[in-house]
């Protein structure tokens, strides 16, 4: 469906992290600049809507919510895999199930705002982001600077205040999450006075270039009372 995360089968070599490209020598404006724009299907149906104003704006908050609901779904699968697996030690092992916690509250906090429709977990392979420490930080980089940005670009497209301000709140806290990752892995955690964000569509299409998601989730109308752990 055309307000899914329209997500693909991505490489074993840390596509994410690379088109991010944080620990590697480019900027996130430079990867923006370079990138080839896709998924202009996504962003022209977030952008459509019924003749009614009030309806339109309510419809298009959800599926921006749910949008962001499926990424989270990514990560809680991602932080809650490498805790099972117990491969980390000391401070990036606590980061971990910090920030796992805090997904997992987004998940629940995105599905009851959604409500009925709401995007279930899909099915996830990591391809071996879990199972080394080096690569947990480097994908964990890539994850929360990501979140980041596309929070930063779609929060003023949102038209509830009510919402708006549930964003915002999200958005400083993946903020810190960056920057505690990005301190642990060897980055500056704020190397410019300004950040650039990042559009559905490019979220979309970055996040198609890994190999981690296997399966999409679905749509339902029923309500659940707790976040699908799949990793």
């Amino acid at each position: 469906m055309t307000d899914e995360l329209n997500l693909g089968l991505v490489d074993r070599d840390g596509a994410l992290q690379e088109a991010i490209a944080g620990l590697h020598g480019d900027t996130r404006a430079d990867f923006l600049r370079r990138a080839v724009l896709g998924g202009g299907a996504l962003l022209a149906a977030a952008a459509a809507a019924p003749a009614d104003a009030e309806a339109a704006s309510r419809a298009r908050d959800r599926r921006i919510l749910n949008f962001f609901l499926a990424f989270e779904h990514l990560q809680v699968a991602f932080y809650g895999e490498v805790a099972a697996l117990k491969v980390l030690r000391g401070e990036l092992d606590r980061q971990a199930r910090v920030v796992g916690s805090h997904e997992r509250a987004h998940v629940v906090a995105l599905r009851d705002a959604v409500g009925r429709g709401a995007v279930r977990a899909g099915r996830y392979d990591f391809r071996g982001a879990t199972e080394d420490p080096e690569r947990f930080r480097r994908t964990a980089v890539a994850f929360e600077d990501l979140t980041t940005a596309a929070l930063q670009g779609q929060t003023p497209r949102l038209a509830s205040p009510a919402i708006i301000a549930a964003a915002v709140s999200i958005l400083t806290v993946e903020a810190r999450h960056a920057a505690w990752i990005r301190r642990l892995a060897g980055a500056l955690p704020a190397a410019r006075a300004f950040d650039e964000p990042v559009p559905l569509a490019q979220v979309t299409e970055i996040v198609d270039k890994t190999h981690f998601v296997v399966r999409q989730g679905v749509r339902t109308r029923s309500r659940r009372r707790g976040p699908r752990f799949t990793g």
